[in-house]
């Protein structure tokens, strides 16, 4: 297999379409703490309004996901798109609104858009030939830790250098241009003559829940980001180095984690995903116990590349196992449960390290985040093992059973995500 494979002018346009609509979640966080942070408490301020952002993208995405029709889902998607831009421009053209009106736009932002994800990948995936769906995800997710990499330095020097609303303006730009780009690409995407149910008469939802092994563990894969990126000031005062160097420490992984994506689509690995899924947890986990014990810098450096590094692997093990549990006309609503999971886990190890910092050291803050996810990892394989397990029982392959192959067959209306069977 190769990346030639994914390369066509409809991918780039997929693309450029995907950087629209990314680039502004990437930068919203920082760029509403830019926005008011020369208003009175305006630190705190800009917490709740991220708070408030992050909040509408997990109540957004699986309610929103759970609706999009897979033949018509531009119009849809556009909705959204338009949604999100008109909630930042609101933040962008008033920011000296009362912090209720901010909130309420911060939340339209999230919230109008976050099934955009779990739609733009599902249709990436029908725009390459079915044996590439491991590279178009690899390149995928390269593309957003590009995105995650860049959109820091993005935000900074527009507002320090021209003006703090100026970022929330280019959102609300791009993610207009996102929505007019998708008229470029196709109306939707192949739904095996299947509307809505899984062939069995049940529900979506009950098709997506299913499934609910992968999103745990999808969960415990970022939460071990959130620690990465929100105890790491802390830890580096703690060591005695400058809180400066917690950016060039963050790209470090971000780098890592693009070549960890590029590297794991260039050839089919062995094992079943649930498998490899743990492996790549737990060395994660390890990384991240290495940056809690090691003192110096470059040796955190170094821990912090090894945990992006094999935090790519995992997150796209869990999206191909997705492929491999749900039926297509399923995958837009199961990515977008998966984004809104993921921002859970994110939430609840920042929660969870936030409330352990002012009573134990940064470092033994970090380990107990690392606890929090060998648990949450511990729970999601138990799950793909019994549920295995019981559908042998009942004499069929289950939703999470991989027992003929590496990838796994398909599965009730699914598809192995590498083979297309």
């Amino acid at each position: 297999m190769s990346y030639r494979d994914i390369v066509s002018r409809r991918v780039l346009t997929w693309a450029l379409v995907a950087v629209g609509a990314r680039m502004p979640v990437a930068m919203a966080p920082l760029a509403l703490v830019f926005l008011v942070r020369e208003r009175p408490g305006g630190y705190t301020l800009g917490a709740t309004l991220a708070a408030a952002y992050v909040i509408g993208e997990i109540a957004g995405a699986p309610v929103l996901g759970m609706r999009l029709d897979p033949r018509r889902a531009r119009p849809q998607l556009a909705a959204g798109l338009v949604a999100g831009a008109l909630g930042f421009t609101g933040l962008g053209a008033f920011p000296g609104a009362p912090a209720p009106v901010l909130a309420a736009f911060a939340f339209v932002a999230g919230a109008g858009p976050a099934a955009a994800p779990g739609g733009l990948r599902a249709l990436l995936t029908s725009l390459v030939p079915g044996h590439a769906a491991a590279q178009a995800l690899s390149a995928e997710s390269m593309l957003t830790f590009g995105v995650w990499a860049v959109s820091p330095a993005a935000v900074t020097g527009l507002a320090l250098g021209v003006a703090p609303n100026l970022p929330l303006l280019l959102e609300a730009a791009l993610m207009a241009s996102s929505a007019v780009g998708l008229w470029l690409l196709p109306a939707g995407w192949a739904a095996d003559g299947q509307d809505g149910q899984d062939g069995r008469g049940g529900s979506r939802l009950r098709v997506l829940a299913r499934a609910w092994p992968v999103y745990v563990t999808g969960a415990a894969s970022l939460s071990l980001l959130a620690l990465a990126e929100l105890v790491l000031p802390a830890l580096l005062e703690q060591r005695g180095f400058g809180v400066g160097w917690a950016g060039p420490l963050l790209t470090v992984m971000s780098v890592a984690s693009a070549a960890g994506a590029f590297v794991y689509g260039l050839r089919t690995w062995p094992g079943r995903l649930r498998t490899r899924s743990v492996v790549l947890m737990a060395g994660m986990s390890a990384a991240v116990t290495l940056l809690a014990l090691i003192p110096a810098a470059p040796g955190m450096a170094v821990a912090l590349a090894m945990a992006g590094l094999l935090q790519s692997g995992a997150m796209l093990t869990r999206n191909l196992s997705l492929r491999e549990v749900l039926p297509p006309h399923a995958l837009a609503a199961g990515y977008s449960v998966m984004y809104a999971a993921v921002g859970a886990g994110y939430a609840a190890t920042g929660t969870l390290a936030g409330a352990l910092l002012p009573l134990v050291a940064p470092s033994t803050a970090i380990l107990a985040g690392v606890a929090l996810t060998l648990l949450l990892t511990s729970v999601g394989w138990w799950g793909e093992i019994r549920a295995g397990r019981s559908a042998r029982g009942a004499g069929a392959l289950g939703p999470l059973d991989a027992a003929t192959g590496p990838e796994g067959a398909a599965v009730r209306g699914g598809r192995d995500p590498e083979r297309r069977l």
